[in-house]
């Protein structure tokens, strides 16, 4: 009987992206809401060129895309399938919700947070 071969590249390229903590952590931003960097960088507290790195790891395997907005860039989830799989991860370890981030952050500048009066949510709570 021959064997059948499955090709598990892609699940494993998926896997190497998400085992970076900082990406996670810029996932659990990004779910609701897209964020341009300076807005990771007050939210997460990483330098800008770590966040940028990060990203850029990313946008290189499909996961997030971007859009630029004048000066800022904003970036997005590609792929929201992905976070299935963090649940999954979550739920596996008996963790319970994604991070909770503020509305707006006093320490950004980026349209969303700069404008008053706009209070868009960045991630909601998961129940």
């Amino acid at each position: 009987m021959a064997k059948r071969k499955y090709n598990y590249d892609p699940q494993a390229k998926l896997f190497k992206t998400l085992m970076h903590p900082a990406r996670l952590a810029i996932l659990d931003v990004l779910r609701n809401r897209e964020a341009c960097v300076c807005h990771l960088e007050a939210a997460l507290g990483y330098r800008q060129a770590y966040i940028s790195q990060q990203l850029m790891e990313l946008r290189g395997n499909g996961i997030v895309e971007s859009r630029r907005d004048g000066l800022n860039i904003y970036y997005r989830v590609s792929k929201p399938g992905v976070f299935s799989v963090l649940d999954a991860a979550r739920t596996a370890l008996g963790e319970g919700t994604q991070g909770v981030w503020p509305e707006v952050l006093p320490a950004c500048e980026c349209p969303h947070c700069s404008q008053e009066g706009e209070n868009i949510p960045l991630v909601a709570a998961k129940t």
